[in-house]
C-alpha cells in the first residue's frame, strides 16, 4: 500500500514530466545529469537545481521519493535504482593472485642463487666423462661401482629444486592467507558502518552499501557521509570538506545557500536530511577513486611506470586522503600543503618491532654471507691444492666437467650455509603472530585497523581514557533534580509540581533534543527500555516518562521542520538551544547544557508556584554550593534546563548567539547518573600492576569526574595526584604569551590523573605533551580512547587510538587504530595483553631460530673445512630451514596470551629484542648441540660401529654415519622448540602447552615427517635407514636438550656480564623509521647500510663545516627565539638558514658521525636553551636533526602532525 501511496505523488501529468520520463527507466533524471549537478558548488548548484527542478522537492519528485516519507521499502524498486544509478560501493583493487604471490616469493635472492646452482648441477650430472680416462681425473668416481649410483647424480639438483618450490609455495600461501584475512577485516569494518535513512516514514539503520539514489538520509554530527546528496532541511550544519578540497575551514550548509553534500566529508556540527543523488563510483569520492585506478586496469600500466599507487583496500572509508589527513589539528592549517602532497603516498607502516627485526636480520644476514663465502673459498682451495699440487695431476680437458661438478657442489654447500644463516622466517613470524593476534582480538572486541597498533599496545605506558561510555555503562538516568525551589533526591511525583513548571519542562526536554533520540519499549519482557541516540538526552526523555508525561505528542505537534532555529551542541558551547515560533508570533528559546555554564546566563528562576524570581550572582553561588556540588560529589552529571521568551516586536539577530542565549530563566537542574561498569575497577587495577598509568580526560564537572575516578580506582586516597580543570591545566602549562611550554607540561603530567571540563584541544595537548616529553628513562607510549568527532586529532596523535564502536562517530573511527566493538575499558586491557604476547612470541621464535642458525652455520663451516664436505647436505639444510623457519614461526607465534603477561612492566621502545636471559639460552643450547654433533662427526663411527662417512667421494651412496648426525640434529631442534616456549628463564617449559593445539600438531607432524625422510628419503635426502637402537640414541640426545635447558636455567643471568643484548631499536644515530617515511622515500635498512659507504667521503668533507654551521645556526635562532615573540612563521626563519638542508642531498643519512657527537654536545652545552620552538616542523620539512647520546631521539616517532618541539639545544643535536 505504501507503494501506491508513494507513487500517487509523482504522476501529475506535467508535459515536461511526460517528455522526460522515458529517459532513465521511468525516473526523471539521468545518471549523467545528476553527476554533472554534483560537480557544482554553492550558489551555482542552487541555481541549477532551481532552473532544472524548481526546488529540492522537485528533484525528489523526479527521483520518485518523498522528502518526509522516504522511499517505499520495496525490493524491486531498490533493485531497479541500483541498476540505473549504480550501487554504493567502490570495487576494490583485484587481490594478487596466488601465482603473482608465487612469483614474488621467487624474487628472493638466496632462492635464485640456489635455483641456478641446482640447475647447473643437474646439467652437469647428465654428462658422463669418457670411461677410460676416469682414473686420470683423480678419485672422482671411486665408490661409484654400485650399478646405477653414478646415474643418480641428478637427484641432488632435483631435490634442491623441489625444496625451493616447497619454500616458495609455503611463503606464497602465507601471504595469500594474510591478504585474505586483511580483506575479511576490511569487509567486517564496512559491514559495521551503517547509516540512518527514512523508508516508509520509518527511521532505519541500513548498511552503507545498501544506500540507493533517491534515499532520504538523516545526517548528524560526527557522520562520515557515504554518498553525495542535496540537503532538504538542515540545522546549523557544518561540514569539514578538507578530504576532498583541502580547505580546512568548516563549510556551512543550508538548503537555501549551499545544499550540496559530498561523500567522504565529515559532519562537524548540526544535523539535517538529504536526498541521495549519487552513490559508489558516481559519487565525488568514487570519481577520485576511479581516477586513481582503483578499478584495476590502468593500475597495471601505472605500476610499470613506477608511480606510487594509492592503496584502495578501504572502499567505504571516503576519500583517499582520509587515511593521512589529520582532522584540523590544533596546530592550524600550515600542514595542509604538505598533507596534500603526502596524502597520495601510501603510508608505510613500519612499527618499532619491525624496525628492530629488520636491523637484526640485516646483521645476521651479513654474518651468514661472510661465513658462506669463506666456506666456499676454503673448499675450492682445498680441492685445488689437494688435486693439482699434492697429487700433482694435470688439468685434462676431458676432466673439466668433473671438476666443475665438484665446484658446483662446493658452491651449493656455500649457498646452503647462507640459506640457513639468513632468518627469512623473521618477517613471516611477525606477520603470522600479528595476523593471528588480530583474528583472536576480534573475539575480545578489538577490531584492529592497523596491524602494528596491536604490537605497539604491548609497550603502552599511559592510557588516556574518556569517562562516558568507556569507564561507565553509558546508560544514563536522572536520579536527582532541583525543581521549583526544591531539591528532590529521587524523581518527584507529578502531583508535587506546578502544572506550569511541568509543562515547560516537558516541552523544553522534548523539543530541545535531537528528534532522532528516543526511548523505545524493551525488546523482551522485564528488560530495560531501549535508549536510542544521544544518551544524555535519553536520560532527560526518560525523566519525562518517569514524570508520567510523554514526549512524542509534543514532537508531533511541533515537527522538526517547524523548528525556527537550532544551535546544536558542540564542545565549545557545551549547550544546545532550539527556538520555536509561538502562536502569538513571538519566539521561545529552550536551552540545556552544563549547569555551571548555563546558570551564568540565567537571570531568573522559576519558584515553587511557577513564577519568575530574580536570580542574582549571589543566588547562583549559593545554588552551586548547595545543589550542584553535592550532586557532583555523588558522581552525577548536572544539566541545567532553561528557557527565554521573545515578543514578536523584539526579534533578535539570530546569528548573534551570545545575545540570544542569555537572560534565561532556569526551569530545573537535574543530576544524571551514569554508573561505573562493574568490571572497570578490576581492569584498572590490572593496568596499574602492569605499569600503565590510567588518566581520565572528560568534559564533565571536576567533582563528578573526581567521584567517578575514585570509584574506578584511578585515584586512591592518600596518593599524591592532580585533578585539574581544563582552564587550570592551560594556565599551568602556558607562558605569559599563551604558548604551551614543554617544561611546564613536564611538571604537570606525571601526577595528573583527572582532567575535567577539558576541550578536545586540551586532550590533544596532553597527549602530545606526554609523547614529546623526555623526563622519564624512556619515551612514553600513549593510548587514547575517544568517541566524538572532536577527539580526532588526539586519536591521530596518540601511539594507539581506540575509537568506540557503539557510541563512536565515524570521524573518530576513521582516526583510530583499533575500534572497541563493545566500548568497554576491559577490552583495552585485553589489547595490552595481546600486544605483549606478540612481542614475546617473536622473542620465543628468535631464541629458537638463532640457536639453529648458530649451530647449523658452524657445523657446515667447520665440517667443510675439515672434511671437505658439509656433514649436513644441501637438501637436509633446506629441510631444517623449513622446520625452523616456517613451522616454528607458526608454532611459536601462535601461543595464546596469559594473565602473567600483565605482571611485568612494559618493555619500552629501546629494549633489545634479545635479552640477556635469551642470549644465555641461545649460546648455552648451541654449546650442547655443537658438542654432540662434533662428537658424532669425529668419533661417531666408532661409537655406533659403522663405516665412517667422512671424505666420501662424489656421488657415493648416503652413509649411516651422516644420517645419524642429521637425525640427531633435527631431534635436538624439536626438543629445543619446547624449551623456546619460555623466554624469561621459567623452569616449567611445558606450562600451558596443551592450550596451543597448533604447537603440538607442528611438533608431532615434524617428527613424523622426519621419520619418513630418514627411513625412506634415500638418495635425494642423502639418508640411509637407521636401526631402532640408533633411533633411540638420537631421541635420547634430543631429550637431553630438556635436561640441559634446566641446567642453563640454574645459571643466574646476572653473573654473565659478558653477554651482550642484541636487536636494539633503531639506533639513536639513525633517524627513526617514521621520520624516514615522512621524507621523500623509505630507505630499507639494508640499502641504507650499502649507501653508507658511498657517503663516507661526503661526511668527512662536511663534518667540519657542519659543526661550525650548526653552532652558528643555533646561535642565530637562539637570539631570534629570545628576542621576538613566537609567531606562526618562526619555522620559516628557522628554515631560512640553508645550512640545515645539507641532509637532503645525502638521502637522509645522518651527517654527524657517531664519533664526534660527544665533542659537539660539549661544545653546544654552553648557550642557554632557547624558548621551545612550539610549532617546529623541522623534521617534516627535511631538516633531520640527528641524535645520538640524548634520550629524546625517539620523541617524535609516530607523530603524524608537526614534529616535536626542540626541548633544548643538546636534544636537538
Amino acid at each position: 500500500m505504501g507503494d501506491v501511496a508513494n507513487s500517487s505523488i509523482e504522476f501529475h501529468p506535467k508535459p515536461q514530466q511526460q517528455r522526460e520520463a522515458p529517459h532513465a527507466g521511468g525516473f526523471g533524471c539521468t545518471l549523467a545529469e545528476l553527476r554533472s549537478l554534483m560537480e557544482l558548488r554553492g550558489a551555482e548548484a542552487l541555481q541549477k537545481v532551481q532552473e532544472t527542478y524548481g526546488d529540492v522537492g522537485g528533484l525528489c519528485r523526479r527521483l520518485k521519493t518523498s522528502p518526509t516519507e522516504g522511499l517505499a521499502d520495496n525490493t524491486n524498486d531498490l533493485e531497479k535504482r541500483r541498476q540505473i544509478y549504480g550501487q554504493n560501493f567502490i570495487p576494490p583493487k583485484q587481490p594478487k593472485t596466488f601465482l603473482q604471490l608465487v612469483w614474488e616469493a621467487l624474487q628472493d635472492v638466496t632462492l635464485i642463487i640456489l635455483e641456478v646452482a641446482a640447475i647447473v648441477s643437474l646439467g652437469l650430472s647428465f654428462y658422463a666423462p669418457p670411461g677410460e680416462e676416469s682414473d686420470a681425473c683423480g678419485n672422482v668416481s671411486a665408490g661409484a661401482e654400485d650399478e646405477g649410483e653414478a646415474e643418480a647424480g641428478w637427484i641432488e639438483g632435483a631435490a634442491i629444486l623441489l625444496s625451493v618450490i616447497c619454500v616458495v609455495l609455503v611463503t606464497a600461501f602465507n601471504d595469500w592467507s594474510k591478504e585474505k584475512q586483511f580483506r575479511g577485516l576490511q569487509s567486517r569494518i564496512e559491514q559495521e558502518q551503517k547509516f540512518t535513512v527514512i523508508r516508509n516514514g520509518q527511521l532505519l539503520q541500513v548498511p552503507v552499501a545498501a544506500l540507493v539514489v533517491g534515499d532520504i538520509a538523516q545526517v548528524k554530527y560526527g557522520d562520515l557521509l557515504p554518498a553525495d546528496g542535496v540537503l532538504i532541511q538542515g540545522n546549523d550544519l557544518k561540514i569539514d570538506e578538507s578530504s576532498l578540497t583541502g580547505e580546512s575551514d568548516h563549510v556551512r550548509k543550508s538548503a537555501d545557500k549551499d545544499p550540496m553534500l559530498l561523500s567522504g566529508t565529515h559532519v562537524m556540527e548540526g544535523s539535517g536530511r538529504m536526498v541521495v543523488t549519487a552513490v559508489g563510483v558516481n559519487s565525488q569520492t568514487g570519481i577520485i577513486f576511479t581516477l586513481l585506478g582503483a578499478g584495476g586496469e590502468e593500475e597495471e600500466k601505472k605500476d610499470k611506470k613506477g608511480k606510487a599507487t594509492v592503496p584502495c583496500t578501504k572502499k567505504q572509508d571516503g576519500a583517499v586522503a582520509m587515511e593521512m589527513q589529520p582532522l584540523k589539528s590544533a596546530e592550524g592549517g600550515e600542514m595542509e600543503e604538505r598533507e596534500r602532497k603526502k596524502a597520495n603516498v601510501p603510508k608505510k607502516e613500519k612499527s618499532v618491532l619491525q624496525g628492530k627485526l629488520t636491523k637484526l636480520a640485516v646483521q645476521i644476514g651479513k654474518a651468514g654471507l661472510v661465513m658462506s663465502a669463506i666456506t666456499v673459498i676454503i673448499l675450492v682451495l682445498y680441492f685445488v691444492i689437494e688435486t693439482f699440487v699434492v697429487d700433482g695431476r694435470a688439468w685434462l680437458a676431458e676432466c673439466t666437467p668433473v671438476y666443475v661438478q665438484y665446484f658446483v657442489k662446493f658452491f651449493i654447500i656455500g649457498v646452503t650455509v647462507l640459506v640457513v644463516a639468513v632468518p627469512e622466517g623473521l618477517p613471516l613470524a611477525v606477520t603470522i603472530s600479528l595476523a593471528y593476534s588480530v583474528k583472536k582480538m576480534m573475539r575480545d572486541n578489538n577490531l584492529v585497523r592497523h596491524l602494528d597498533a596491536c604490537e605497539t599496545m604491548g609497550n603502552a605506558t599511559a592510557i588516556c581514557s574518556d569517562k562516558t561510555g568507556t569507564l561507565t555503562t553509558n546508560r544514563m538516568t536522572v536520579v536527582q533534580s532541583y525543581l521549583g525551589d526544591t531539591h528532590y533526591k529521587e524523581v518527584p511525583a507529578p502531583s508535587a509540581l506546578t502544572p506550569k513548571i511541568l509543562d515547560l519542562l516537558v516541552h523544553a526536554i522534548s523539543i530541545n533534543s535531537a528528534y532522532t533520540t528516543k526511548i523505545l519499549p524493551p525488546e523482551k519482557e522485564g528488560a530495560l527500555p531501549r535508549q536510542v541516540g544521544n544518551k544524555t538526552e535519553c536520560a532527560l526523555l526518560g525523566f519525562v516518562l518517569d514524570l508520567k508525561q510523554d514526549f512524542q505528542p509534543v514532537r508531533e505537534q511541533i515537527p522538526e521542520d517547524k523548528l525556527y532555529k537550532v544551535y546544536t551542541f558542540n564542545s565549545v558551547r557545551k549547550s544546545m538551544s532550539t527556538v520555536i515560533r509561538m502562536p502569538d508570533s513571538g519566539f521561545r528559546l529552550f536551552s540545556k547544557g552544563a549547569s555551571e555554564i548555563l546558570l551564568k546566563k540565567c537571570t531568573n528562576i522559576l519558584n515553587s508556584n511557577g513564577e519568575l524570581r530574580s536570580f542574582r550572582p549571589r543566588d547562583r553561588d549559593d545554588m552551586v554550593k548547595k545543589i550542584i556540588e553535592p550532586m557532583a560529589c555523588d558522581g552525577l552529571r548536572t544539566i541545567c534546563i532553561a528557557y527565554r521568551d521573545f515578543s514578536a516586536a523584539q526579534e533578535p539577530d539570530w546569528d548573534n548567539e551570545n545575545e540570544v542565549v542569555g537572560d534565561l530563566t532556569c526551569i530545573a537542574v537535574v543530576g544524571i547518573e551514569d554508573p561505573v561498569r562493574p568490571e572497570v575497577p578490576e581492569a584498572i587495577r590490572k593496568c596499574q600492576r602492569a605499569g600503565i598509568t590510567v588518566r581520565m580526560v572528560t568534559g564533565d564537572n571536576i567533582n563528578t569526574a573526581r567521584a567517578i575516578a575514585a570509584k574506578c580506582g584511578i585515584i586512591q586516597p592518600g596518593e599524591d595526584f592532580l585533578c585539574l580543570e581544563g582552564k587550570e591545566f592551560n594556565r599551568r602549562i602556558r607562558n605569559e604569551k599563551g604558548e604551551i611550554e614543554q617544561e611546564r607540561l613536564d611538571k604537570v603530567w606525571p601526577k595528573l590523573r583527572v582532567l575535567a571540563r577539558s576541550s578536545p584541544t586540551d586532550k590533544h595537548t596532553l597527549v602530545k605533551g606526554i609523547i614529546d616529553s623526555s623526563t622519564g628513562e624512556q619515551r612514553q607510549v600513549v593510548a587514547v580512547t575517544g568517541d566524538g568527532t572532536n577527539d580526532g586529532p588526539a586519536l591521530k596523535k596518540a601511539d594507539v587510538g581506540f575509537a568506540m564502536g557503539i557510541a563512536g562517530t565515524d570521524v573518530a573511527k576513521e582516526a583510530s587504530d583499533i575500534i572497541l566493538t563493545d566500548d568497554n575499558f576491559t577490552s583495552i586491557v585485553k589489547a595490552v595483553m595481546w600486544g605483549r604476547n606478540v612481542y614475546d612470541s617473536i622473542s620465543k621464535f628468535l631464541q629458537f631460530q638463532l640457536t639453529v642458525n648458530v649451530v647449523a652455520v658452524i657445523v657446515a663451516f667447520t665440517g667443510a673445512c675439515i672434511t671437505q664436505d658439509s656433514p649436513l647436505k644441501a637438501v637436509q639444510m633446506l629441510w631444517v630451514n623449513l622446520i625452523m623457519d616456517t613451522f616454528a614461526s607458526l608454532a611459536l607465534a601462535t601461543e595464546p596470551p596469559t594473565e602473567s603477561l600483565l605482571l611485568r612492566k612494559p618493555y619500552g621502545r629501546d629494549k633489545p629484542l634479545i635479552s640477556r636471559t635469551m642470549m644465555k639460552n641461545i649460546l648455552g643450547h648451541a654449546v650442547y648441540q655443537l658438542t654432540i654433533i662434533f662428537t658424532l662427526l669425529f668419533v661417531g663411527e666408532l661409537f655406533f660401529d659403522i663405516d665412517s662417512g667422512r671424505n666420501a667421494p662424489l656421488h657415493s651412496p648416503p652413509s649411516e654415519h651422516y644420517t645419524i648426525i642429521f637425525n640427531t640434529f633435527v631431534m635436538m631442534q624439536l626438543f629445543n622448540e619446547i624449551n623456546a616456549r619460555k623466554i624469561h628463564g621459567e623452569r616449567n617449559v611445558f606450562h600451558g602447552i596443551f592450550g596451543n593445539p597448533i604447537f603440538c600438531t607442528i611438533v608431532l607432524g615434524t617428527f613424523a615427517i622426519q621419520i619418513v625422510i630418514v627411513q625412506f628419503g634415500g638418495k635425494p635426502f642423502s639418508c640411509s635407514p637407521l636401526s631402532t637402537e640408533q633411533w633411540l640414541w638420537c631421541l635420547f640426545v634430543g631429550v637431553g636438550e630438556l635436561v640441559w635447558g634446566q641446567v642453563i636455567a640454574t645459571i643466574p643471568t646476572s653473573q654473565l656480564k659478558c653477554l651482550k643484548e642484541a636487536g636494539h631499536g633503531p639506533g639513536k644515530d639513525e633517524m627513526t623509521d617514521e621520520e624516514l617515511a615522512e621524507g621523500e622515500e623509505e630507505i630499507d635498512h639494508a640499502e641504507r647500510e650499502l649507501r653508507r659507504g658511498q657517503i663516507l667521503w661526503f661526511r668527512g668533507l662536511n663534518r667540519i663545516q657542519t659543526q661550525i654551521r650548526v653552532v652558528k645556526a643555533f646561535r642565530s635562532s637562539l637570539y631570534e627565539g629570545l628576542e621576538k615573540p613566537e609567531s606562526k612563521t618562526s619555522i620559516h626563519n628557522f628554515m631560512a638558514t640553508p645550512e640545515f638542508l645539507i641532509n637532503d642531498y645525502t638521502h637522509n643519512i645522518p651527517l654527524i658521525d657517531d664519533t664526534d657527537v660527544d665533542e659537539n654536545e660539549e661544545r653546544l652545552r654552553a648557550p642557554p636553551p632557547p624558548s621551545p620552538n612550539q610549532n617546529n616542523n623541522a623534521i617534516d620539512s627535511g631538516v633531520y636533526l640527528t641524535t645520538r647520546g640524548t634520550k629524546s631521539a625517539t620523541s617524535s616517532v609516530f607523530s603524524s602532525g608537526p614534529a616535536s618541539p626542540l626541548h633544548s639545544v643538546e636534544t636537538s643535536l
